[in-house]
């Protein structure tokens, strides 16, 4: 019955509250264990019993591990279970909760050793009694469980019914499976209490049931449903859900519309919602329930499963629960599931008040008393051991040839710890933790990012702003002699925008500092890569003016026209335009996101911006990196043009640098951890910026302020001059 799994998940979601919430057993972590009775007393019994015994094995009134020894029971959701459970349980004096239709306990002992977390069921009955005197249905008919329930249920109502005037058509009974019958017996003892149902002339039903008499109803009224056309009013209890088998998930139900069912009073449980959305059977392989359940509601199968198919349809885990029927699993809370989730509270706060009135007990006038009886009985006790017990921080470890007791204690291993004494295997930390020297408890991992204010963040900012300030410095002594020769050579408007691309990459290294926010995230990559192809493809534009100048001297050349700013934006514009189409790809597909990396540092958890699609990432610094390359080759093949009109060495060498950065990030940026992973992008900005920015132009700022008697049409003209 797939809508069951949802008591499960309000079992664990109430658990997991609890467990974080400091105001509540703060000492103690409460863990639980799930027995299915399969509505069999057999099995039923055998679970009860299984409570007390040692884990995996079914040995009762034998169980030494306090670790697992249950504190009280939370039961349902049908009364024949519960009746079942206490029967054993009541025995053990174990509290027990029961979320389902109550059981009748005649036994004064049982009766207080249980608390019904379902209303008192008297209510609902003077509920169904007002609903029928407010609409004056007085011709009725009854269906009710073949139990000590139904019985009482009759015994009420009917007589009550009488005293209003209100007379049953029939009292049928729904169908019990026992011992002595098979299915065909159920199936055609259910016929005939459908069809003396459907004969009457009563359009009124009373349906007193549980949780899984709505699938028997289902099942009579699809086989039955073309013998009858007449519609009834059924008035169904609280106790019924309106549950499925697997194989009538997408079966009609308009046999029930019309219908009116009495429910509990509940509350929406915040976050609910979203705890059963984040749960996937594909990460959670070892929860055997989930993956049952999710092959049961979306008719699929597991790969790695050996029970299924492997023709089915496989289950991707991305299945969305909203879209399963209702009847095969609802999104909100049930009013199964909402008794569930306060009975664990129930059993929480019992918990707590237990242990804060030992408490106040033991800082009473009996705590010397009981100091001395520890020492004195237990602290001067002898003890006949093997060999000494293995400390928190070892584990046992089995040697060969000796008797089970006798073992040898060994360190528990790299990122595993242990706790307690003679533990026989160590444990991971949690992912958020780390083991501490001694190996015997977890320490929670320091939160870190790269700041501006440690030594690598503050000289990675001083590195950025120097550059920016030199790079303004040499924008200034350009707009200042803009009249020079040496200026105006080689597209004077093209070296302003490299200048103004060169001081945004300086400044765009400080957007890699600081703690990873969204905005942040987003500006971060697709600037660096916007702001280097247009520096690049700047520097690709003068490369490409010097050659063409160098060919609009020879006769046969053609293609003067192209030798200007025309070209020159062109070539910006285009490269540009490329980036940024493939930049609003991965904005839009998969953009980068603030992320925290838990694994790469041992005892650190850094903050990061997740490049969100890593294709998308290296497909910008790839198409950066093809025009460098085709930048670096037409600098080197116009490295000896004629003096006058030669800035191919200096392209060269400052696209050598700027290579030479960016082929070496790749594997550093791979191989390093943490926080250096950003600082090792920072550093390639700044460095091969700076390296356009030095190897370009620093030859001309030392003939523009230090020999101005070179800045002359007549020097550029020589043809021995120097390069410029």
């Amino acid at each position: 019955m797939t809508p069951t799994y949802q008591h499960v998940l309000a079992l664990e979601f109430a658990i997991n509250q609890i467990n974080s919430n400091p105001q509540i057993l703060p000492d103690h972590t409460l863990g639980f264990h799930i027995y299915n009775s399969y509505f069999n007393p057999t099995w039923t019994y055998r679970a009860s019993l299984e409570l007390f015994s040692a884990k995996a094995q079914f040995i009762p009134n034998y169980n030494c591990d306090m670790q697992n020894k249950p504190i009280a029971v939370i039961g349902g959701p049908t009364s024949e279970v519960c009746l079942h459970m206490t029967t054993i349980l009541s025995l053990y004096k174990m509290p027990q909760l029961i979320y389902g239709s109550p059981p009748e306990i005649n036994s004064k002992n049982q009766a207080a050793l249980h608390q019904q977390m379902f209303p008192n069921s008297g209510h609902q009955y003077n509920g169904i009694f007002q609903l029928l005197l407010y609409f004056r249905w007085m011709w009725i008919g009854v269906l009710t469980v073949n139990n000590d329930n139904g019985e009482k249920f009759v015994q009420n109502m009917v007589s009550m019914f009488v005293q209003k005037g209100i007379c049953s058509s029939f009292i049928e009974r729904f169908p019990v499976m026992t011992y002595t019958n098979n299915i065909f017996d159920l199936v055609e003892m259910g016929i005939k209490m459908y069809k003396r149902m459907m004969r009457s002339t009563a359009d009124t039903v009373v349906v007193h049931g549980e949780i899984d008499h709505i699938i028997t109803l289902r099942l009579l009224s699809k086989s039955l449903h073309s013998l009858w056309t007449q519609s009834k009013v059924w008035i169904m209890a609280a106790q019924i859900d309106f549950t499925s088998l697997p194989f009538q998930r997408m079966e009609d139900i308009d046999f029930i519309h019309g219908a009116l069912s009495f429910a509990i009073h509940t509350k929406e449980v915040l976050g609910f919602r979203n705890y059963i959305n984040m749960r996937n059977p594909v990460l959670e392989k070892e929860n055997s329930l989930m993956r049952l359940f999710w092959r049961n509601a979306f008719q699929c199968s597991f790969s790695d499963s050996m029970i299924d198919e492997e023709d089915g349809i496989p289950c991707t885990g991305e299945e969305k629960l909203e879209t399963l029927p209702t009847t095969v699993f609802e999104m909100d809370m049930t009013s199964h599931s909402y008794c569930i989730y306060n009975a664990v509270y129930v059993v929480a706060h019992a918990l707590h008040d237990f242990h804060a009135s030992r408490m106040k007990y033991r800082a009473g006038q009996h705590r010397d008393n009981e100091n001395l009886l520890s020492q004195q009985l237990w602290k001067t006790q002898p003890l006949s051991l093997c060999n000494s017990k293995c400390r928190p921080g070892f584990s046992k470890w089995k040697v060969e040839g000796k008797p089970f007791c006798c073992y040898q204690c060994l360190r528990c291993p790299q990122g595993k710890i242990s706790n307690k004494e003679d533990m026989d295997d160590c444990f991971q930390c949690p992912e958020d933790q780390y083991p501490n020297e001694n190996k015997d408890s977890c320490l929670s991992k320091v939160i870190t990012f790269l700041m501006y204010e440690e030594t690598l963040g503050a000289i990675l900012t001083s590195s950025a702003l120097f550059f920016s300030w030199v790079t303004i410095g040499v924008l200034w002594i350009f707009i200042k002699h803009q009249d020079t020769p040496i200026v105006k050579a080689n597209n004077q408007s093209l070296t302003y925008v490299l200048l103004v691309a060169l001081l945004l990459s300086f400044l765009c290294a400080l957007l890699f500092l600081g703690q990873p926010e969204k905005v942040m995230c987003i500006l971060r990559q697709t600037a660096f890569g916007l702001i280097f192809v247009v520096a690049i493809s700047c520097v690709l534009a003068k490369t490409i003016i010097v050659v063409l100048a160098f060919m609009a001297t020879k006769p046969w050349f053609r293609m003067t026209k192209w030798v200007g700013k025309r070209l020159a934006m062109s070539i910006v514009l285009g490269c540009t335009l490329i980036q940024g189409i493939i930049c609003t790809i991965w904005l839009t597909t998969s953009p980068p996101f603030p992320d925290a990396d838990m694994n790469s540092l041992a005892e650190e958890i850094v903050l990061v911006c997740n490049e969100g699609s890593a294709f998308l990432f290296y497909s910008v610094l790839s198409f950066m990196g093809f025009i460098a390359s085709v930048n670096f080759t037409v600098a080197f093949l116009a490295r000896k043009l004629p003096d006058a009109f030669n800035e191919a060495k200096f392209i060269t060498f400052s696209m050598l640098v700027f290579c030479s950065v960016w082929l070496s990030f790749v594997p550093t940026y791979l191989s390093t951890r943490g926080k250096y992973t950003v600082a090792v992008e920072i550093f390639s900005i700044i460095a091969s910026s700076a390296g356009l920015l030095i190897c370009i132009f620093s030859p001309k700022c030392y003939i523009i302020v230090w020999r101005p008697d070179l800045n002359k049409k007549e020097q550029l003209r020589r043809p021995n001059n120097r390069k410029i």
